[in-house]
């Protein structure tokens, strides 16, 4: 009987005669409950009341604290929601070189053929030179991205053929890619064993053997009209200022040119180097600004040239006629 009622205390079990005493007294107090009116004496509700100073302090600070962590986790939650937003490389680099074409080689046209001092000259060729540039670019952009889907099945098919046809050459291949990672003799062993005979294998030697991820289904068509549309985009910057000039001032439309590329290519540059290494702090502050100059250099360099030789070939071609000049060049 001792063993059952140690069991009953331990177990937060209730004996039998107890419940049975206790179902007793709880019917005795419906009962009377039922009868009369029960009393409630107001000094007993001061001496004892339902919940105290303490209590109600001890429940704010509990809602309190419970509020605070609801609040940190979300702010948490959207910061890592915000760090895991980035851009996709690829793309970046599709728009920095369509951009940067644009900015440079329509801006050099345009300078270049400032020089015959004809605004109708500088428009139509602009614009026939962006048109075709944007079209070239983007056939560009989407051959090359299809000649890097075929790569990459090439080299998938030729890892199934290894893991099928030369288990051993895998393995050493598994072996050579984590080896300089200084694991110990038994765990590399076990590593190569669970890699040799796992389904992913595949994947494994494609990621870090032969460095290449499978790009995406749509990554030619993206590719090309990412880098269509940033030469488009940076092509027509220089060539708004010829639109709203007399057609007699054309050397004033280039001054204007070069002023709104000279920053076009300042900011390219700027937020280009911010995108890839952040936008806050001295150090990345300084290579967005070093990025930014280095833009700049290189427009104004290719527009530089591309004037100077226009002037050239237009003081030949009004000296001598075009055999002579012909035979000058060539």
């Amino acid at each position: 009987m001792g063993l059952v009622t140690l069991k009953n205390l331990l177990f937060g079990r209730t004996p039998p005669s107890v419940r049975s005493k206790a179902a007793i007294a709880t019917n005795e107090r419906a009962e009377s409950t039922m009868s009369d009116e029960t009393v409630v004496d107001g000094g007993d509700l001061e001496r004892q009341p339902l919940l105290g100073p303490g209590a109600r302090t001890s429940s704010m600070a509990t809602m309190a604290t419970t509020a605070s962590e609801t609040s940190s986790t979300s702010t948490v939650s959207s910061e890592s929601e915000s760090r895991r937003f980035r851009f996709d490389a690829r793309v970046i680099s599709d728009a920095t070189i369509g951009l940067s074409d644009g900015l440079t080689v329509p801006f050099a046209l345009t300078a270049g053929l400032s020089a015959l001092g004809q605004t109708k000259v500088v428009i139509f060729g602009g614009m026939a030179e962006l048109i075709a540039g944007a079209i070239s670019m983007g056939l560009g952009g989407y051959l090359g991205a299809k000649s890097e889907a075929a790569s990459y099945k090439e080299t998938r098919n030729e890892c199934t053929r290894l893991t099928r046809d030369d288990p051993a050459l895998a393995r050493a291949q598994v072996v050579e890619v984590l080896g300089p990672y200084g694991l110990p003799k038994h765990t590399l062993e076990e590593v190569t064993d669970h890699l040799s005979t796992s389904p992913r294998l595949i994947d494994f030697l494609m990621h870090f053997h032969h460095c290449e991820q499978e790009p995406a289904s749509n990554r030619a068509l993206v590719s090309a009209l990412t880098i269509a549309a940033g030469y488009l985009l940076g092509g027509l910057v220089p060539l708004f200022p010829y639109f709203f000039v007399p057609a007699e001032d054309v050397y004033l439309a280039l001054y204007i040119s070069v002023a709104v590329m000279a920053v076009a290519l300042f900011a390219f540059g700027y937020v280009k180097t911010c995108i890839v290494s952040g936008w806050s702090g001295v150090r990345c502050v300084r290579q967005a600004v070093v990025g930014g100059l280095e833009m700049v250099v290189v427009g104004g360099a290719a527009a530089g040239a591309a004037m100077g030789l226009v002037k050239a070939f237009d003081q030949l071609a009004q000296s001598d006629d075009l055999s002579a000049l012909a035979s000058k060049i060539f």
